[in-house]
């Protein structure tokens, strides 16, 4: 029988897709309606779930709002707009007693986060730094170094030099590429531009949830013998 994931905060279902390649059944929860969501989805307030519901999983991810801690909101001087939930979600995780994970922007209040970078993955051609805070240990590829990306702007000295079916490409914002390149380069096949432009690849989230089913199935056997020994 495969573990469960609850994927909080899910959006349309990037961090969902990883964590279901590498294994897991995955069940997610939005605010926001997800009809493109690929799997098991429930509409409700991830801070108001039932702690008895939440128990019912062997592991939680959580992608809270990033905006608050973003570049852009910073920039802008208005940070406090937003919500800041990684805090309360964090102490929500902890009281569950679960596995769990914490994915945000840089410069967001994570613990000892782990930076992964679509560098670190073969096929996937997306500068997306994404930080991971997490109850166990996650090992991290190695960070390679960053290319020059597809661009349309005629100013730049490599215009015209690169290929969007090639070369890494900008998917965020008004992007720099076609749909049909940016779902290729994120290794996403089923989001509208909006929906990818707030994702993750599944290539990070399938990395960190192979990590996941070691560490639980390690906990486990760790707490056998030490039942048997009683």
């Amino acid at each position: 029988m495969a573990l469960r994931l609850l994927d909080l905060f899910s959006c349309a279902g990037g961090a969902g897709m990883g964590y279901h390649r590498a294994g897991f059944e995955v069940v997610g929860v939005d605010i926001a309606p997800q009809p493109r969501y690929p799997f098991e989805f429930t509409q409700a307030d991830c801070l108001t779930l039932d702690p008895e519901f939440i128990a019912t999983f062997d592991a939680v991810h959580a992608s809270p709002p990033c905006q608050s801690y973003s570049d852009l909101a910073k920039r802008n001087g208005n940070a406090d707009a937003w919500p800041r939930l990684i805090e309360p979600v964090r102490e929500m995780l902890i009281q569950s007693g679960l596995p769990y994970v914490i994915e945000n922007v840089e410069g967001a209040p994570l613990i000892n986060p782990v930076v992964l970078c679509g560098t670190m993955f073969p096929g996937l051609r997306v500068l997306r730094h994404r930080l991971f805070e997490a109850s166990f240990e996650i090992v991290a590829p190695v960070h390679g170094k960053h290319p020059k990306v597809h661009t349309f702007d005629k100013r730049k000295s490599h215009f015209g030099k690169t290929d969007e079916w090639k070369d890494f490409v900008q998917v965020t914002g008004g992007g720099n590429c076609t749909l049909a390149a940016a779902r290729e380069a994120m290794g996403i096949d089923w989001m509208s531009k909006g929906e990818i432009n707030e994702s993750i690849p599944p290539a990070y989230t399938q990395l960190i949830g192979e990590q996941m089913i070691r560490h639980i199935e390690e906990s486990r056997e760790a707490d056998y013998k030490v039942r048997r020994r009683a």
